[in-house]
Formats: C-alpha cells, structure tokens, sequence
C-alpha cells in the first residue's frame, strides 16, 4: 500500500517576518493517525509544538470543523494557543476554507477562529488615536 503525503508548514506565529515569533509546524490529515505516529513526527520537527489538523464532516455546523491535537516533542497537550492561530493561518492563507470562521474540536473544547480584515496601512500621523 503507497503511503500518503502529509502536507504541512512552520508557520512563525505573532509576526509577520520569518524566522521571528513562535513557531509552531502545522499537519495537515487526510486520515487519523496512531498517537506514536503523531509524537514521534512531532520529536522530528523538535519545535515547541506541532499541531495535527483533520478535516471533521458534520453537517450540522455552518463553519469548517477540524479536529485539533498538539504535541510538543515529547508529550501532548491540552491547549496551544500559538499553534491554534498557526493552524488558522494556514487554513485562511492557503485558501483550504471558504469561510471568514473556523471552528477546531479538541480535548479542550470547541474553539473558533475568526479571520479578519487587513488593517489599513496608514504613513500620517493624522490617522493615528489621540494620544500617540
């Protein structure tokens, strides 16, 4: 049996320049996979976190669901908040979800990601609050 590819990427949360911010890499599944699996490609990346994205089909639900597991290199965890927004970053960037919402099941509950809008670049300083 051929094996499948998993699609994945270090996104640099909390910064907009690369090798800056946390990094967390980001999996993306077609299909579940063993926990020794996970923590062992997890040990591989020897980043922080790794997070495991799998598509959920619930039909219930208006926004994309995706189940949500991380592991750090040698155990997982209950919650990673960068590696959740590294997730989004990776659904929203690369066009994987259609939708401005996302919402990831994990062991910590339902969590939703929102997309929004690019601020408006502004070089006057008349844009800017009173106070600065």
């Amino acid at each position: 049996m051929a094996k499948k590819l998993v699609k994945y990427c270090v996104v640099d949360a909390f910064t907009d320049t690369a090798f800056k911010g946390n990094p967390a890499a980001v999996c993306l599944l077609e299909e579940e996979k063993d926990d020794k699996w996970l923590q062992s490609v997890a040990a591989e990346f020897n980043i922080s976190e790794t997070c495991y994205l799998i598509p959920l089909n619930e039909p219930t639900n208006t926004n994309p669901r995706f189940g949500l597991r991380w592991f750090t290199p040698v155990d997982e965890v209950d919650l990673c908040g960068h590696a959740t927004l590294a997730a989004a970053h990776y659904l929203f960037s690369y066009g994987l979800v259609k939708t401005d919402a996302i919402e990831f099941s994990t062991r910590s509950g339902i969590l939703t990601a929102k997309k929004v809008p690019e601020p408006k670049a502004s070089n006057s300083q008349d844009d800017w609050p009173a106070g600065y």
